[in-house]
């Protein structure tokens, strides 16, 4: 069994390459094309429409005896917590690059991605018969960038429109295609292209024996060395994540499919052979970590990677056993939330498509339907064995928009369409506006929210208006200061009354909020209960997220507290978390309060003749032009700007360019916010 994913920037060909894979194992009949809308793993009817993956499509296939299971990943950046909790649970990935563009942005934050969960990888330069491709490039841009050895395995025949087949350097074998590329065809090398082949396959064993002893005796010995010993070898570099071993192909042709087909077999592991998965148990206020065994006998443990919601079935649990078995109708645990529930069904997935399965094992991916209680990062196993796996990090939403039903009966039921897709989607969040009563929906970027309004108006069919994009601002301080704070109050007859003393300064941008209890008195001889010392924890964290001026949430604060008066008669927890957000409120608008703004990371692809043009339509727009890199036939130019003056940049960018630059954005940090 094979579990991997298809990771690369947009557009660099991963749902092309995943339909032509699909083919060739027999699992679809004919070739679903993106551009047509056709693609059987973009099967939201957003995605057929706007050409690129929004949501992570599960199926499995079957290949020379191997059962695979595929991830197909989105590659916008606004989709980042997609391929982050797909990465989560892979044992392997194909990495994508487009031959012309090399390492693009979005291709280095899913490298970081892969790098977290220590997934090995095969790397495929598609996009070899485009204008401007340039195999060997891209190779060097691959090892520059990513920090990784790469190996060729294969190197092309030709390039750009007379691009016709690959050579292969284990089996030293020409590999050509026929029939639409269902019929592989192998042939000896030409004379003309022996010694190329030649001085790659040498830089191929270089690579291996510097990773591979068994290779090294063999070539300083002078002996021929087996095709399957590099096999064997290279996949040992390839699980270690020693080597990244780069394949060639042009997808959209039907070139070079089969032989990454092979390679996912040949060199990713099984579920068995990676590092075992961590997990921790809670034992009296421990924590403690184990080792979790690929065992389909052991106890059934499994995690909840992606929740969709099905307008039949309910909830879709997507779900990866690490140990155990898991059979329908069976009762389940879910640890984190200590509740039971019941699988009612267990499902195999295909794109949008599915068959039911009685049960799945330790390394299988599949689906739950009958979970009412689970969310993303949720593990399920047995009340016997309560371990937890590793939550999955998101990344914070950075741009919000109000959205109201247009009849005030509609509001429940947009409440609770909200509620549906936060729980689909972590970094999509709601909060209702205290001071004007509207909904506000955060996301990662323009692109994420026009998906999911489009979402609720199509297909919840919910009227509603919605406003403009909005950023969202972040709020701080940039001096030191104290100040005490003295609450007293008579409710229901009974005085309630509290004092604090607080102490804030600004912390390093990045490091987050602290609170820090550093209260070296207590009135009276008695000791300050510790819910008391709750509700100053509570008080304090609680006006962390509601702001200082403005109301945006603050960051990078370091709250200490450093005197308590407390009265056993007439303290209570109410009257200390009250004083606490008081003190903090008055503490932070003495300390010099300031605005910080979202700052995006811009990465620019523009062909030569339009280069000045783009840098200026960016400094125009308060941006700052950090580094500049010629490719063959296309400039990249990174850029940093404010979130605020990016909206509507595409356009912009369309019309210096005549349409041919591109760009994406990715939240870089955040800082104070200037005036413009």
């Amino acid at each position: 069994m094979r579990n991997i994913g298809i990771m690369a920037h947009i557009d660099a060909g991963k749902t092309t390459t995943t339909e032509r894979i699909l083919f060739y194992t027999g699992k679809s009949h004919r070739i679903g094309e993106v551009d047509d809308g056709e693609a059987i793993m973009d099967w939201m009817e957003q995605e057929q429409a706007r050409g690129i993956t929004i949501q992570s499509a599960a199926t499995t296939t079957y290949w020379k005896g191997y059962q695979i299971n595929i991830i197909d990943t989105p590659g916008h950046v606004d989709f980042t917590a997609e391929v982050e909790r797909s990465l989560r649970v892979l044992d392997g990935a194909i990495a994508i690059f487009d031959a012309v563009r090399g390492v693009e942005s979005q291709t280095e934050t899913v490298w970081r991605q892969a790098n977290r969960y220590h997934v090995p990888c095969v790397g495929y330069v598609n996009k070899m018969d485009r204008m401007g491709a340039d195999f060997f490039f891209v190779l060097d841009d691959v090892k520059n960038k990513l920090k990784i050895n790469t190996a060729a395995v294969q190197i092309p025949i030709g390039k750009e429109s007379s691009f016709e087949g690959v050579i292969d350097l284990i089996e030293m074998k020409e590999i050509h295609w026929e029939n639409e590329g269902e019929k592989m065809i192998l042939s000896p090398i030409a004379p003309q292209r022996e010694d190329t082949a030649k001085k790659w396959r040498e830089k191929l064993i270089d690579a291996l024996s510097g990773v591979s002893d068994a290779i090294t005796e063999k070539y300083l010995s002078g002996e021929e060395i087996d095709p399957s010993l590099i096999r064997k070898e290279l996949r040992k570099a390839v699980i270690k994540r020693e080597i990244l071993p780069m394949f060639v192909g042009a997808s959209r042709r039907n070139l070079g499919v089969q032989p990454i087909i092979d390679a996912i077999i040949d060199f990713l592991p099984a579920p068995d052979e990676i590092r075992p998965a961590i997990g921790h148990i809670i034992k009296k206020d421990e924590i403690q970590d184990i080792n979790i065994p690929c065992d389909p006998n052991g106890q059934p443990l499994g995690l909840v990677f992606k929740i969709q919601n099905d307008r039949e079935a309910g909830s879709l649990c997507y779900i990866r056993m690490y140990c155990g078995t898991l059979k329908s109708s069976s009762a389940v645990y879910n640890t984190g939330k200590k509740k039971r529930e019941r699988a009612n069904r267990i499902l195999r997935m295909h794109s949008n498509k599915s068959e039911a399965v009685d049960s799945i094992s330790a390394g299988d991916i599949g689906v739950i339907i009958g979970m009412k209680l689970a969310q993303t990062g949720d593990t399920i196993g047995s009340e016997g064995w309560p371990v937890l796996l590793e939550k999955m990090q998101f990344p914070e939403p950075v741009i919000s928009i109000s959205i109201e039903p247009k009849t005030i009966s509609d509001s429940d039921k947009l409440k609770d369409i909200l509620e549906l897709l936060s729980k689909e989607d972590p970094t999509f969040t709601t909060k209702e506006n205290e001071e004007t009563g509207q909904l506000i929906i955060s996301g990662m970027g323009e692109l994420h929210l026009d998906v999911l309004v489009t979402r609720i108006l199509k297909e919840f069919k919910l009227g509603a208006t919605v406003g403009n994009p909005q950023v969202t601002f972040r709020e701080s301080i940039n001096k030191e200061n104290t100040h005490t704070e003295n609450f007293s109050k008579i409710i229901a007859g009974k005085e309630n009354a509290a004092g604090i003393t607080l102490h804030v300064q600004p912390a390093a941008r990045g490091s987050g909020n602290k609170y820090i209890y550093a209260a070296k008195t207590s009135s009276g001889k008695s000791e300050i209960p510790s819910e008391i010392l709750e509700a100053i924890e509570r008080g304090v964290s609680g006006a962390f997220s509601s702001g200082i001026v403005m109301g945006y949430p603050c960051i990078d604060i370091t709250a200490t507290v450093t005197n308590v008066q407390y009265s056993e008669l007439t303290g209570t927890e109410f009257a200390f978390e009250a004083c606490a957000s008081m003190a903090f409120d008055e503490t932070c608008r003495n300390a010099g309060p300031i605005l910080l703004e979202p700052i995006m990371a811009v990465d620019l692809f523009s062909p030569h003749d339009f280069v000045g043009d783009v840098m200026s339509l960016v400094t125009q727009r308060g941006g700052h032009i950090q580094s500049m890199n010629s490719k063959t036939d296309i400039d990249e130019i990174k850029a940093q700007a404010p979130m605020e003056k990016m909206f509507g940049f595409m356009t912009s960018l369309r019309s210096v360019s005549q349409g041919r630059a591109s760009f994406s954005l990715e939240f870089s940090h955040f800082e104070k916010k200037s005036e413009r």
